[in-house]
């Protein structure tokens, strides 16, 4: 049973997710085993790859080169989340109500705990599992210990000296209660300060069962501090080396499939080649950095960048195959494809809204911040399957028209006409279909916002938002924050393979 008791604590706690991704770490290490997996097969081509570019054919690997590199895949997985989420951090497994595994755990442990609670009631009591018990708690707390701490250790390898209390129990000395009061204080010592109230707790519980099964609860928050913290301090020095780390696992995957470049490349060559025609410079923003005149403008690496890094934004996830060198990330760029989405719509109904509505309805900071609130609650579940944005938003305008003529009648002036709320609602409604006039420029201008922030450097001011975008500032700034330290990231791990793909795309060879 301590077994079991020691496996709900780490091993549990580091196959967690993190907070900040949608879909977490466990998300991204699956998606790239499974693109290992997809690399590794030799029979008929899927869908997927009729398109793909010309590489070397992929070779037969054995059980033992696909686990090591699934290790691989996994530790860079690891690595990448740690420094590119600032907010990653470990979490306690919470099993799923009434599920099996719930079931089974709470049937084991009841059973453990029912039989300590016989052996300390026999007379004279039996302190066998009490003695495992108190093995394990020792060497948790020894395990917080920092090495400066050499009074704590002392303290703890003395009063809870095995052997020791073995012979008090043999003897009928054994006074496990006190025990129990200075595991409690150690813990009170070495904890967080967000567990103090826990460890405050135990001290109220007197029967010794339940006091123990608190002290292995609380135990096992502290141990999920403790990671937590090693993460937090390992950060700084993982940001140095992570650059180097991740090109040489991608190096050592690359080495073993040697066609792991081949989504990458195709995804350059598109952006390339829409750059040189110029097929979506109504539905993309321009990349910038094209030199020349005449027929054959040269396109510097850099602009190719950019826009393939702008098109990941408009990425078909369900029907393409992501890039290789950003898979880990796929989760992230879907996120922010979405928040971008919803800030498209949230400012083309609230451009379409001042607009129609009396002219300086909009300085009216209050009703303003009032309003994009109110729309970003109905916009808030876009990401779901079920949305119908149709629906949607003939509820915002059903409600923008209420809050303006409200608005307008505490500020003295005559609210909406019904002609005008009809328009409004209509224009509203129609921003649901992605050819919308209005929509459209929202989209072209929050992309010209990220590409001109991207093409500046993320280390300079951010750039001035363009016209129309001003009640939306403050969420596509954040957007943009995000979006260009991925980017500028993902360039410093990857340039050697960008810079040989252009070198050859570019050159026409």
């Amino acid at each position: 049973m301590s077994e079991n008791l020691d496996k709900s604590n780490i091993n549990e706690a580091g196959k967690s997710k993190s907070n900040d991704s949608e879909q977490g770490l466990e998300d991204a290490v699956e998606s790239s085993d499974e693109a290992l997996q997809k690399k590794i097969k030799s029979g008929s081509p899927s869908p997927q790859r009729v398109q793909r570019p010309h590489s070397s054919p992929p070779r037969f690997v054995t059980v033992e080169e696909l686990l090591e590199t699934a290790k691989g895949v996994t530790n860079m997985a690891l690595a990448h989340e740690i420094v590119v989420n600032g907010d990653f951090e470990i979490k306690p497994v919470e099993l799923p109500e009434d599920s099996l595994q719930k079931r089974v755990k709470e049937i084991v442990h009841k059973a453990f705990w029912d039989c300590l609670s016989v052996q300390l009631s026999e007379d004279p009591p039996t302190y066998d599992h009490a003695i495992k018990l108190l093995g394990e708690i020792k060497e948790t707390l020894l395990s917080f210990l920092l090495p400066g701490h050499t009074r704590l250790r002392n303290q703890i390898i003395e009063v809870l000296d095995l052997d020791l209390i073995k012979q008090e129990a043999e003897n009928g000395a054994l006074d496990i209660s006190k025990l129990a009061e200075f595991i409690t204080g150690m813990m009170g010592t070495l904890c967080a300060p967000a567990r103090d109230e826990e460890v405050k707790k135990l001290k109220d519980i007197k029967e010794i069962v339940p006091l123990f099964r608190a002290i292995f609860s609380v135990l096992d928050l502290m141990k999920v501090d403790m990671a937590n913290f090693a993460v937090s301090s390992i950060r700084p020095h993982l940001m140095q080396q992570s650059v180097e780390y991740e090109r040489k696992k991608f190096q050592e995957l690359l080495e073993k499939q040697p066609n792991s470049l081949d989504f990458v490349t195709q995804w350059l060559e598109e952006a390339s080649g829409d750059l040189m025609n110029q097929k979506y410079k109504h539905a993309l923003p321009a990349a910038g950095g094209a030199t020349g005149c005449g027929d054959t403008p040269r396109l510097s690496p850099v602009a190719v960048q950019n826009y393939a890094y702008l098109k990941l934004l408009k990425w078909d996830h369900l029907q393409r195959p992501f890039p290789e060198t950003v898979l880990m990330d796929q989760s992230r760029f879907q996120e922010l494809q979405l928040q971008l989405e919803q800030l498209t719509i949230l400012g083309a109904v609230l451009l379409v809204t001042f607009s129609m509505a009396a002219p300086g309805i909009s300085s009216h900071a209050d009703f303003a911040e009032k309003l994009k609130m109110m729309v970003k609650i109905l916009l808030t579940d876009m990401h779901l399957p079920s949305f119908r944005l149709k629906e949607a938003l003939t509820a915002v305008g059903e409600k923008v028209c209420l809050e303006v003529s409200s608005c307008l009648s505490l500020c003295g002036s005559c609210p909406l006409t019904t002609d005008k709320e009809t328009v409004l609602k209509g224009q509203i409604r129609a921003i649901a279909s992605p050819d919308d006039p209005i929509r459209r420029i929202m989209e072209s201008r929050i992309l010209t916002f990220l590409e001109t922030y991207l093409a500046s450097g993320h280390q300079k001011p951010l750039p001035t938002v363009p016209g129309g975008l001003g009640p939306v500032q403050r969420e596509l700034e954040e957007v943009a924050i995000k979006f260009v330290r991925l980017v500028n990231y993902n360039k410093m791990v990857f340039c050697p393979y960008y810079d040989a793909i252009l070198s050859k795309i570019l050159s026409g060879s």
